[in-house]
């Protein structure tokens, strides 16, 4: 499992919705894909900073 797909089933997670659950014939967990990215990106970069 990717980072973003670890980010993203737990943004499902903390919204209550089921991880697998189909949607537009996709597990719902992609639908947190852009979220989960930007959260990430986000983390990274807090992470340069406190290390420079």
């Amino acid at each position: 499992m990717t980072r973003v797909e670890c980010a993203a089933r737990a943004l499902c997670r903390f919204n209550k919705i089921p991880e697998d659950t189909k949607f537009e014939g996709r597990p719902m967990w992609e639908s947190y894909i852009d979220e989960a990215t930007a959260v990430l990106a986000a983390l990274d970069t807090a992470k340069d900073v406190t290390d420079g």
